[in-house]
């Protein structure tokens, strides 16, 4: 009984909460799993047993929302199968300040996690009415000419907005400049390009790539970016902590760079530079969810963890 209860203080400590006060644009995470969520159905392991028993160690899957205080306008960043928790989950923690809908949501790949929460849109639930949706021109394609998405474009649920990776896209502001800057990046296009998103607020701006094959395949340098004084963070792909988590399965069938390669190529960087790194995107075998001491040794190395709640500004 005691050692359950530390495991849930630990969990309860590492949950953050929304700060009502905050000023001027920020970024609310809203989930920190990857596309299954945690606990992954049909686990029954010694990762996912706690979180069965207690709701509050669960996480969704991975999102977040941008947020414009001035305006009480929002973006929703993702749209995976917990969308509809994640909506209530937004409007409970910033205590119904904002419209319950986003006026836009960005999309950075077609993997279950990041899309399907898309079919709540639809006239079987919401039956929105234009709601723009921000994604890349293969994946604009595949929404449009396969169903049940190419009903949600027929029926105008949704207006879907292509991305461009020349172009920023700003966002109704009231003083403090809101963009949207989208990259493409090495990942399993089975059905679309992937995308990662540069999200600035005012004069700084967070790195979101929440997948990535491996970081020597893309044709940038993440140590270069995350060396820019302007980028305030980086909330990067924290799969797998390291190859050991799926016995059984060849982990090149889903390839991420390990939690333990990131820091390795970090490890000469500032410690500012590490400070900046949010691990996100945690598949249910990774320790980063439910093992202290694991989250702990990453944090002692300089690098952070993502936490549900956590307010970026």
């Amino acid at each position: 009984m005691y050692k359950r209860f530390v495991v849930l203080l630990l969990f309860g400590l590492y949950c953050s909460t929304f700060n009502a006060a905050a000023q001027g644009p920020f970024l609310l995470v809203l989930g920190i799993a990857q596309d299954g969520s945690y606990p992954q159905v049909a686990c029954t392991k010694a990762c996912c047993r706690q979180a069965w028993l207690y709701d509050s160690l669960r996480r969704y899957v991975v999102s977040l929302a941008l947020v414009n205080p001035g305006t009480k306008q929002w973006w929703l960043i993702e749209a995976g199968p917990d969308m509809k928790e994640q909506l209530q989950y937004f409007n409970s923690q910033t205590h119904g300040a904002y419209p319950y809908l986003p006026s836009g949501i960005f999309i950075t790949h077609a993997h279950i996690g990041h899309y399907l929460g898309l079919a709540q849109l639809g006239r079987e639930v919401l039956n929105t009415h234009d709601l723009p949706v921000y994604v890349l021109p293969r994946l604009k394609q595949y929404l449009e000419n396969n169903g049940p998405w190419s009903q949600l474009v027929s029926l105008q649920n949704i207006r879907l907005q292509s991305l461009d990776t020349s172009l920023a896209i700003p966002l109704i502001t009231d003083g403090v400049p809101i963009t949207m800057r989208c990259f493409t990046v090495p990942h399993r296009d089975e059905y679309a390009e992937t995308a990662g998103f540069t999200i600035a607020l005012g004069t700084h701006y967070y790195l979101f790539i929440p997948d990535i094959d491996k970081w020597q395949k893309w044709n940038k340098s993440i140590v270069a970016l995350m060396a820019d004084t302007a980028c305030a963070g980086a909330l990067i792909d924290g799969t797998f902590l390291s190859n050991n988590e799926l016995p059984g399965r060849t982990m090149t069938e889903v390839p991420h760079p390990f939690i333990s390669e990131t820091m390795q190529l970090f490890k000469a960087a500032p410690a500012a530079t590490k400070a900046k790194i949010k691990f996100i995107h945690f598949n249910h075998t990774n320790p980063m969810l439910y093992d202290a001491s694991e989250r702990l040794r990453v944090q002692q190395l300089g690098f952070s963890i993502a936490a549900q709640g956590e307010v970026l500004q």
